[in-house]
């Protein structure tokens, strides 16, 4: 019994040194994919976290926070539905870009959008 345990625990050992590094590649993969979305989409009105349409709801951290904004959810939901000046992205950005762009923002509100 003690050494099937030990045989179990080398296992799971081994499957948490191995999958983390891939879990960081697709986080890291999903916030550059969305870098790259949020450049040809949104950036013209949130540059650098900024809304030039309306000013007190950027993309920092506490805006977001303060908005209900601070999910993925949340934010796929607002680029697909739109909701006041913004208008919705859906049938223009696929729901893998609209969850792209919002790893992205989520990532860059953490940094206080500095790179």
């Amino acid at each position: 019994m003690k050494k099937l345990f030990a045989v179990l625990l080398a296992i799971a050992v081994c499957a948490v040194l191995f999958v983390r590094p891939a879990l960081a590649d697709v986080s890291a993969d999903l916030t550059a994919k969305g870098a790259k979305v949020f450049s040809a989409n949104c950036a013209a009105c949130h540059q650098g976290g900024n809304n030039l349409v309306v000013p007190n709801k950027t993309l920092k951290a506490s805006a977001l926070k303060q908005y209900g904004m601070d999910s993925t959810d949340a934010i796929v939901t607002q680029a697909t539905n739109g909701k006041g000046a913004m208008p919705s992205f859906k049938g223009r950005l696929k729901e893998e870009d609209m969850k792209a762009v919002a790893a992205y923002v989520l990532d860059q509100s953490a940094k206080d959008w500095k790179k």
